[in-house]
């Protein structure tokens, strides 16, 4: 049976979208674990010594090859590792794709893969509400964030990044809540302030009658 050249394109298409489907989860090896954990951070310096110095962080150089595979290498080892997940969504964000050189699965495979095995780490699930939110996917991004907020009430910078999505969004009183609660918290950032106070929303926090004293 011979292929028309539509056919081939129509199954090569269906053959790329099956292998950037594919997301299999983290099974544990050494070194390697949760990235939260004492006891699984102990074998951290093997991994980050070969494959995660400042460079690759910084999306600077690789150390053994594409950035994409010493990013993806110590994600496969640590899979909530914080700053190796935030250079992941920032080489895919530079380079214009989901699965950046290198790069074993696509950047929602890794936070899948972390949040999966580790469902308590909120700050996974901010850095992949803050890459959502930099691709315009609000409602997803939306989700993570609060689901991130429900575990760790008292981080100032995912009621930040709350709060400009709500902006952005221009539900400025769900906006207000969420930026009294991260400049309450010691957030340092004046951005999402500034929006509010451009849109005509923003209203200072109330000095208590001891705290004028």
């Amino acid at each position: 049976m011979m292929l028309t050249s539509r056919t081939f394109l129509l199954v090569s298409l269906v053959f790329s979208t099956a292998t950037l489907a594919a997301c299999p989860p983290y099974l544990k090896h050494d070194p390697g674990g949760d990235y939260t954990s004492s006891d699984d951070r102990a074998g951290l310096p093997v991994v980050e010594q070969y494959h995660f110095n400042k460079g690759v962080e910084n999306l600077v150089k690789g150390m053994t090859g594409s950035l994409g595979g010493d990013i993806s290498y110590t994600l496969e080892h640590f899979p909530n590792h914080h700053r190796a997940l935030s250079s992941m969504a920032r080489l895919a964000l530079r380079d214009k794709t989901v699965q950046p050189i290198g790069a074993r699965y696509t950047v929602s495979c890794y936070f899948e893969r972390a949040i999966a095995y580790a469902p308590h780490d909120a700050t996974a699930r901010m850095v992949f509400g803050n890459y959502l939110l930099a691709g315009k996917q609000d409602a997803a991004a939306l989700a993570q964030l609060r689901a991130a907020a429900e575990l760790a009430p008292e981080h100032a910078t995912i009621q930040y990044n709350l709060g400009l999505l709500y902006a952005r969004q221009k539900d400025y009183p769900q906006a207000m809540q969420y930026a009294e609660k991260a400049y309450a918290l010691g957030f340092p950032l004046p951005g999402l302030r500034n929006q509010l106070k451009k849109a005509g929303h923003w209203r200072e926090p109330a000095t208590s009658p001891d705290a004028a004293e």
